[in-house]
Parts: C-alpha cells; sequence; structure tokens
C-alpha cells in the first residue's frame, strides 16, 4: 500500500496536468501526507471482504489505500474537474468503481457496500454522515476524517461542550469516538483547523422511531438556553403535557438539552407518544 500513496508533490503535479484548482466553496482540502492516510486506514481496520464507499474520492489518495485493503471500493465524486485525475490516479487499479454524483442525492439502498470511510469536505460532513445512517443500513461502520469541531460534535457525549443536537441524532444510529486528529498541514491547500477521524460503529436502535426522536430532540435544541419544560410544550400540546412526559421519563424538567443523553431523550419521546404523537415542529 505505502507505494502507491499520492503525496503533496504528486498531487500538485496532477493538478497541474489536469488545470485543477481546488474550489473553496466545494470545502476542498486534499489529504497529500501518507502518514494520515495511514492513521485513516488504522481506524477503518478494514477486512478483505470489505465493500468500502468513499465520499469524496478527489485526487484518490485515500483510494489507493482503500483498494489495497477491501474486496472493492465504490468512489464517489461529485467535481467532474477531478473525475480525469481520480482516473489517471487508479489506471492499473481493477477493485475500484468511480462514480461521479452528488453524493446528498445517491441511491444508498442500492449501494452494497459494508463500510464508508472519507475525507469529507467540511461543508457537508454532518448532512452527508445523517444521510448515510439512516438510508445505507447495509453500512455498519463509518469512519470519517473532518474538521475538528465537525467530529467532536458527533462524537460529543452529554454535557460535553460540543454535545448538541446533531451528537443525539447520530447516536441514535451509532456508538461514535474521535479515533485521532490530523494536523491542518497534511492537507491542500492547507485548512485554517485541525482535523479528526471519528469512528461510527452501527448498533441496535432505540425503540423509538428517529422520525418521533428527531422532531423532540430539534424543538429542544432550538431554544437551548430554555429549560425542557419550556422548549418541550409546543411538542408536546403543551407546558403541562410536556412536565408530564419528563417527570414519566423520569427527566428533570428543569435540565437543559445539552445535560441529556440519548437514554434520556429516548425515555422523553416514548413518553410523549404515550399521550399522542409527538407534533411536528415547524
Amino acid at each position: 500500500m505505502d507505494a502507491r500513496l499520492l503525496g503533496a508533490r504528486r498531487i500538485r503535479e496532477l493538478f497541474e496536468r489536469h488545470g485543477i484548482r481546488p474550489h473553496k466553496e466545494l470545502g476542498q482540502n486534499f489529504v497529500v501526507d501518507p502518514n494520515s492516510i495511514r492513521k485513516v486506514m488504522g481506524v477503518a481496520a478494514l477486512g478483505r471482504d470489505d465493500v468500502v464507499l468513499e465520499i469524496g474520492a478527489g485526487a484518490g489518495s485515500l483510494t489507493l489505500g482503500l483498494a489495497a485493503a477491501a474486496r472493492k471500493v465504490i468512489a464517489v465524486e461529485f467535481d467532474t474537474r477531478l473525475v480525469p485525475a481520480l482516473e489517471e490516479s487508479l489506471a492499473d487499479i481493477e477493485n475500484v468503481a468511480i462514480v461521479q454524483s452528488d453524493a446528498m442525492k445517491l441511491d444508498y439502498a442500492g449501494v452494497e457496500a459494508t463500510a464508508l470511510v472519507a475525507n469529507l469536505p467540511y461543508n457537508i460532513a454532518v448532512p452527508l454522515v445523517i444521510t448515510v445512517l439512516a438510508r445505507a443500513e447495509r453500512i455498519t461502520a463509518l469512519t470519517v476524517m473532518t474538521q475538528r469541531e465537525v467530529g467532536e460534535r458527533l462524537a460529543a457525549r452529554a454535557g460535553d461542550d460540543a454535545f448538541g443536537q446533531v451528537s443525539v441524532l447520530v447516536a441514535y444510529w451509532v456508538a461514535a469516538s474521535v479515533a485521532t486528529r490530523i494536523s491542518r498541514n497534511a492537507f491542500y491547500p492547507v485548512p485554517g483547523v485541525d482535523s479528526v477521524v471519528v469512528r461510527m460503529d452501527r448498533r441496535a436502535p432505540p425503540d423509538v422511531s428517529y422520525e418521533d426522536l428527531s422532531r423532540v430532540v430539534k424543538a429542544a435544541f432550538g431554544q437551548r438556553r430554555k429549560t425542557l419544560r419550556n422548549t418541550l410544550g409546543p411538542v408536546a400540546g403543551s407546558t403541562t403535557e410536556a412536565q408530564r412526559a419528563l417527570r414519566l421519563a423520569g427527566v428533570d424538567e428543569g435540565a437543559r438539552p445539552e445535560t441529556v443523553d440519548l437514554e434520556g431523550w429516548v425515555a422523553i419521546t416514548s413518553a410523549l407518544a404515550e399521550s399522542s404523537t409527538p407534533r411536528a415542529i415547524s
């Protein structure tokens, strides 16, 4: 694997040949450090039977490592300018299928992948992770390299500074943790922040629907400075009904959203559903 990893010089030469300049508006920061790719591969811990979905394949630096470790790689790239460069990087690699597509619009139900490994563009990391978790049931493990702040939100626990709505929604589907940090100097162009690699492993979902949990959590975190008895009033139908549900769930009605863990949110959602279906929040 090491002999084929692309370093900074080779990637810049590749881009020069194809007339490519990174687009800031697409959040393009290409990993150019082989040691960082090795870190990602170590976290992913792929087996020879794995079929890997890679989002944002770019120049193919990570793709080459994935192809050496897995049975097959489905490399998705949105930017049409990058596809010829990607094809050049992977010219003699037989187990990679290149797909030019918007990853947010993929038919994930039809994707055969068992794992996702990606250097995600910073501007789509959260919605893309949520989309994959909700739609790609075959994918049981996700290894994502993304901006440090975003990665910490994905993996945060109740009480952490980074804990928020996204943390709860991700926890519905997976157990997530920050596995390692990647220096900003591992990328071209160099971003303004460091990155982290987050590992997510799918687990059995709780006994409430994702849609109901999501409505409740979004209502609460939409006014996170307020207490739960106030933020959940609209979704419960009244403040009184919200208080009743919180007591039934065993959650302090004076608590704030960022202090409640997944188990608490599941209990609240279940308690609200006992009296009525949670209302949609506009």
